[in-house]
């Protein structure tokens, strides 16, 4: 019989189960990092892990654009440690995992019945802690006016091992047909439901059974929804003079409505400050764009699901919605996929919701690059109305437009790079451009550059390197300290200072990168020259101590050796070194642009010209002149205006 106590077991029996369920946010590169993340903070294996992706993550391209998978995991309940607690409070034992089930107690329980002329007994164990069934209990309830006789070696049995969810027959009692239970079947007015109401029976009166019930439903036309496990409940534990439900309609499930799943932040106040190792956070790095490259994934549309018809006990068809439809969010430079629902990039840049649509911009302005917006990493192009402040950097993919100056900065991009005002580098100041140049001064800046560049005003105490030409055409056009590296040639006014304070050298002819790297190879294959010629001293001293004494003290012998070891290293190393020495003076040699440089106004005397190989130190102020390279030597000439026909504005410029 249903009572109070038993539905306050039951609903304690459901409250463990859900407090059981435990669930954390994890947000990483892959999914199988997150789940072993997950794992570690559960302190369990992958495989009792459940999960639900809330943000899809994406490799991202070359680094860039890079997005964390971030999942919802769960710990399967069932898998959750049991530790075995001693009355003390110690742990007595701790199963292997991969065995391991939470137990939840529950007492054991019996049910007797009469039916037909038998006396039936059915057993349930008890699980975990929980309390078994008493043979006392058993017989006290079997003691009966009307009972005629029990086996009790049987109930004995049956109470120790249980009876399978089956009622057994235990014995006979003085069976009384107008005793018997009787009940009723109602039928709800919207055929949605059928209840059975049982009046209980008298002394020597019969119970009613589940096959009674389910042959009362069909009588009455019941087709569907008819459950063996309510009946079953209510034959166990029947509630008197009260209805209980033993069929229901089978209710329709409308589909569920199409929706719109994205692979970007749509809610820009989650974009977040990256935190370092450390947890410390910075804040030049903020994280507010989110970079795409052409043909990723930004969405997806998950189709609507088509209703599931349901139908009422008496099979009658109840018809189900579908789920409605939804519009892509098409904005610009975005496509749709082949197969008709996936959103697309269609071009390099940042990914954003427009008016609820999705777009990506290939262009980003910014009003300044300072501690609001933080360093800046776009794939496209970005335009800086103001300045660029000291400490912070852009990276772009595009070009770089910056309207005022570019302070203590580094500045890389895939295009060109155009500064209206001038670039102050503080000596730690660094421009990376892959296309070329334009700027009003350089100063204090290391530069490097895969075509021009182009100056207006001048540039001081500044590296220079372009794998073409650097031109400076402006009124002043001076070229102050510093040194200058172009493959084509140098074109200015005024080289050097008065009085040559400051060393101007300007070297054109070769490849700046080349001609770095092969100093670079000397400068190494130089110092190993001198770490041989140490070596080879203490390889000799051991060596000799080892004839007049025929053999060596463990240790020395085994510092010969490593002695050999490292000098057969850097052999091998210079070897290397000199392969590529070769290579790069090949490559110089092979260059048919020999290289020049211009000077309309003078070259102040201490500037150092290098044409190739060739070195010319300007000894005395110099005007209008060209520097050019001639029988193995650097010779001077009269000032001739180059052909500058191949140095075109930057892109959307005149």
């Amino acid at each position: 019989m249903v009572t109070l106590e038993t539905i306050r077991k039951d609903m304690a029996g459901f409250l463990t189960k859900d407090k059981d369920i435990k669930c954390v946010e994890v947000r990483a590169d892959t999914l199988d990092e997150a789940l072993a993340d997950a794992a570690v903070q559960f302190d369990t294996r992958v495989a009792n892990l459940e999960y639900e992706v809330v943000e899809k993550g994406f490799a991202g391209v070359m680094g860039i654009a890079k997005k964390p998978w971030l999942l919802k995991i769960y710990q399967n309940p069932e898998t959750v440690k049991k530790v075995v607690v001693g009355k003390n409070g110690e742990v007595l034992d701790t199963e292997d995992e991969e065995d391991v089930v939470r137990i939840v107690s529950k007492n054991g329980e019996f049910f007797i019945h009469h039916f037909g002329n038998d006396i039936v007994l059915k057993v349930t164990l008890p699980v975990g802690e929980g309390v078994p069934v008493s043979v006392d209990a058993v017989l006290e309830e079997l003691n009966r006016p009307d009972t005629k006789k029990i086996d009790e070696e049987l109930v004995k049995t049956l109470v120790k091992n249980g009876t399978d969810n089956e009622y057994q027959v235990i014995g006979e009692y003085t069976h009384e047909p107008a005793a018997d239970a009787i009940f009723v079947i109602d039928i709800s007015s919207d055929e949605m439901q059928a209840t059975a109401t049982i009046n209980p029976p008298s002394i020597g009166g019969a119970d009613v059974t589940a096959e009674q019930i389910k042959m009362a439903l069909t009588k009455q036309g019941v087709v569907a929804g008819i459950s063996d496990e309510k009946i079953q409940d209510l034959v166990d534990k029947p509630p008197y003079n009260l209805p209980a439900v033993v069929a229901e309609a089978v209710l329709p499930i409308d589909g569920r409505d199409a929706y719109i799943t994205y692979n970007f932040e749509t809610d820009r106040s989650k974009i977040r400050a990256k935190e370092a190792a450390n947890g410390q956070v910075d804040f030049k790095e903020l994280n507010l764009i989110q970079n795409v490259v052409e043909g990723q994934p930004l969405a997806q549309k998950m189709l609507a699901e088509q209703g599931k018809a349901g139908k009422t006990i008496y099979g009658r068809y109840l018809e189900a919605k579908n789920g409605k439809d939804v519009q892509l969010p098409l904005g610009k430079n975005v496509r749709v996929d082949t197969d008709g629902r996936t959103i697309l990039a269609d071009a390099n840049g940042q990914v954003l919701l427009i008016n609820d649509k999705i777009c990506v911009e290939p262009i980003m302005e910014v009003d300044g690059v300072n501690i609001k917006t933080g360093n800046i990493t776009f794939l496209g192009t970005v335009i800086v109305k103001g300045a660029v402040e000291d400490g912070f950097n852009v990276k772009a993919a595009g070009n770089i437009e910056v309207s005022g100056t570019v302070g203590k900065c580094t500045l890389e991009s895939d295009g060109d790079i155009i500064v209206s005002s001038g670039i102050i580098g503080r000596d730690e100041g660094k421009i990376v451009c892959g296309g070329s140049l334009w700027a009003k001064f350089i100063q204090n800046t290391t530069v490097q550059v895969e075509e021009n560049v182009i100056v207006t005003d001048s540039i001081m105490n500044s590296e220079v390197q372009a794998q073409k030409k650097i031109i400076l055409n402006g009124k002043r056009a001076q070229i102050t300290g510093g040194r200058l590296f172009a493959t084509e040639c140098v074109l200015a006014k005024n080289i050097g200072s008065e009085g040559g304070g400051t060393e101007t050298l300007i070297t054109v002819g070769v490849d700046p990168r080349a001609k770095k790297r092969l100093e670079e190879l000397l400068d190494m294959q130089n110092n190993n020259v001198k770490i041989l010629d140490d070596l080879e001293l203490n390889i000799t001293t051991l060596e000799n101590m080892k004839k007049v004494r025929k053999s060596l003290p463990k240790e020395k012998e085994e510092n010969l050796v490593k002695l050999n070891e490292q000098k057969n290293e850097i052999i091998e190393e210079n070897f290397q070194y000199n392969e590529e020495i070769e290579k790069i003076q090949g490559r110089l040699r092979e260059l048919k642009n020999i290289g020049k440089v211009y000077a309309a106004g003078t070259v102040y005397s201490g500037v150092k010209i290098t044409v190739r190989d060739e070195v010319d130190e300007v000894k005395a102020d110099t005007k209008s002149v060209t520097f050019f390279y001639e029988n193995g030597f650097v010779r001077r000439g009269k000032y001739e205006q180059p052909n500058l026909d191949d140095i075109k504005g930057p892109e959307g410029y005149s």
